[in-house]
């Protein structure tokens, strides 16, 4: 009995720390000026997940045996869940761009600054896929929307020192780092992009 007890008290205890943190991917957010950026792919996968799972385990008449699986299958949207959240903690930006299939994309990024402009950095396979390169994107910053002008780098001391910028501004990547979640040093796959201003823009 007492067993029993306790395992309820634990999956109610995962049920809510779930459901918390389902709301959190959405609402952190909100944090940023301008427009909502809606959570996608494995951000939409960590809130929604979250929400279901904890709703099911907070559930007193929940069967036994999906309680189970919900317990079982917490630790993977947990993951996605607190990642959705706390990349979204410190300053991000949208790039809006336009996928491989050509339909409308929202790259949210984290961005860094130097004496020669506006940078921000991604796997060259996301770049390419966006056709990223000497593309004019309208970019979310501060609430303001503005036009700029993306030139790709790939070479790699560029890439480690905008990388190593990023790891200097953002104290989650620091932390992510610290625990293997977040790579220490620059991946070979990745590049840089420097955001200039469009030639033409007022």
């Amino acid at each position: 009995m007492a067993a029993s007890s306790s395992l309820s008290k634990l999956r109610a205890a995962v049920g809510v720390v779930l459901l918390v943190l389902g709301v959190a991917v959405f609402a952190v957010r909100l944090l940023h000026e301008g427009a909502y950026a809606v959570p996608r792919g494995g951000n939409l996968f960590g809130g929604l997940g979250a929400l279901v799972l904890g709703g099911v385990l907070v559930w007193p008449g929940a069967p036994r045996v999906l309680g189970w699986l919900a317990l079982a299958a917490s630790p993977v949207v947990l993951f996605f869940g607190l990642y959705a959240t706390m990349a979204e903690l410190e300053e991000v930006v949208s790039l809006y761009a336009t996928d491989s299939g050509g339909g409308a994309s929202e790259l949210r990024l984290w961005i860094v600054e130097r004496e020669d402009g506006e940078w921000v950095g991604m796997p060259r396979s996301k770049a390419v896929e966006h056709s990223l390169d000497g593309a004019r994107l309208d970019l979310l910053r501060d609430g303001e929307t503005r036009c700029v002008a993306l030139v790709l780098h790939e070479d790699r001391p560029t890439v480690t020192a905008i990388h190593a910028l990023k790891l200097q501004k953002y104290a989650v990547a620091r932390a992510s780092a610290a625990i293997g979640l977040y790579p220490s040093e620059a991946p070979e796959t990745s590049v840089s992009l420097r955001l200039d201003p469009c030639p033409d823009a007022k």
